[in-house]
Formats: structure tokens, sequence, C-alpha cells
């Protein structure tokens, strides 16, 4: 397998470093910005690991020399999405999306949702999200904490999410999302259920970036195993293909 990786901060070294373990080459490319650019090499797969606001022109950049595998590994382009769908399905490329790329965090958001729906027939608990991360990032709540939002706000009509517009939600509180930025961790999320004498808190913690450069190339293994269908692709996806997966039974 051969990977062309867009950004080489923390994120990219880090599926770098997990390809070459994992007995992949890999080939780095930095930011539109660079005047040095030249065409991008041909690829397995191409994962973006930069910021939000460079996926776009790495994807036309990408596509430009004929890749068609993409996993975009970077939060912060909410507002580009439809153009990513539309340049995807145009190419006839597909990509695996997520906010965060570690299979604990999937399902983390997916423990999330099911106790979200108890804690919300239960009519007396009150969910709210903490997120911690490294002071340099930019978007804030973070796409995981808004990923977690939305899977809260699904099954509680009580609360709005962070990316509704307070207009669009009348008779729904807002619900509370804060975010930390201080320090060099890679991520928390805190999720608490607060009822008039008890709470209940789940919370997931990185200890580094190894998960997330573990999922991405679990996204790219998933892309290649068979032809995918143009477009955006959750990243539930290939969970789902991870979970399906007979357990290996010992010698």
């Amino acid at each position: 397998m051969h990977l062309l990786v867009y950004g080489p901060g923390r994120l990219g070294t880090a599926i770098c470093g997990a390809a070459t373990a994992a007995g992949w080459s890999t080939a780095v490319v930095g930011r539109p910005g660079d005047t040095r650019r030249a065409a991008a090499p041909a690829a397995d797969v191409v994962i973006d690991a930069s910021r939000g606001d460079a996926l776009l022109g790495n994807l036309e950049h990408a596509l430009a020399a004929g890749n068609r595998r993409f996993v975009l590994a970077t939060s912060g382009w909410d507002a580009d999405t439809a153009l990513v769908r539309d340049r995807l399905l145009e190419a006839g490329a597909a990509a695996v999306v997520a906010p965060n790329l570690s299979l604990g965090a999937a399902l983390f958001i997916r423990l999330v949702e099911t106790a979200a729906g108890s804690f919300a027939a239960a009519r007396t608990f009150e969910p709210s999200i903490v997120e911690w991360h490294r002071a340099g990032k930019a978007d804030r709540p973070s796409g995981t904490a808004r990923s977690i939002a939305s899977r809260i706000v699904a099954v509680d009509p009580r609360w709005a999410g962070p990316d509704e517009p307070p207009g669009d939600t009348p008779g729904r509180s807002p619900l509370e999302v804060f975010g930390v930025r201080a320090g060099g961790a890679p991520g928390t999320h805190l999720v608490t259920f607060d009822g008039a004498g008890e709470s209940v808190e789940l919370r997931l913690t990185a200890r580094d970036r190894t998960a997330y450069a573990d999922g991405a190339l679990a996204a790219a293994s998933w892309l290649t195993a068979e032809r995918r269908d143009a477009g955006l692709h959750p990243f539930d996806a290939v969970v789902d293909a991870l979970l399906e997966a007979p357990v290996p039974v010992p010698a």
C-alpha cells in the first residue's frame, strides 16, 4: 500500500509512522500555499491530515494526479462539505470522513447515543459536553464534540445542538458544549448526564495520536478492499466492518 499524506504535522507524522510500521510506503505534501508544490504523486489512498481550510485545495491537487481514494482525517471544513461531496461525485472518487478516526471514539459516540436515549426517557437528567484540546487547535467545539452533540439531540428532543441556528429550534434549549484550549493534550471529551441528586459521566481520553493513525490506516484498507461508491462515506462503515471481522482464535 502506498499512501499520500497531506499535512506534515502531529497527525500526519503519526499516520506515516504507523504506515511505515505496517510495511506501507508514504509520501508527504505540505500546504497549498507552498509555491514549490509539485504535482501530486499517484497513490493507493490519499489521507488529508492538514487543516480544514486546506482540505479543498488538497483534494483538487490530488484529484488532478488521478487519485480517487481519500481519507479525510481533519476537521473544520463543514462549510465546504457540499463542495467536497460534489467534487468527489464528479470525479468518481470515494472518501471516508470522520472528525475522529479512532475506533474508541467511534464506539464512545455510539455509547453516548444509547445512554442519551435512556436518560431522555428518564426526563430528569440534563446532558452536557466539555472538551479539552491542545492550545493550537482552531475549531471550537471540536468536530468530535459536535458529532457527540448531534447524536444526543437526535434522541433527546429537549435540546438543540451547536450546529443548529437558534431561530430554527423553538422550545428547545441549547445543549451546553464547552471547549478548553490549553496545553498539548491530543483530546479529552467528557459527557455528563446531571440529575437532581446524582450525575453520570462518560469520558474519552486520547493519550496520544496512535489511535487516530490506526483508524486512518483501517479506513485506507477499507477503501481498497473493494470498489466503493463515489462520494462521502462515514467512518461508521469502517467500524462496522472491523466489528464484523472474525475474532482471531489463539493457537
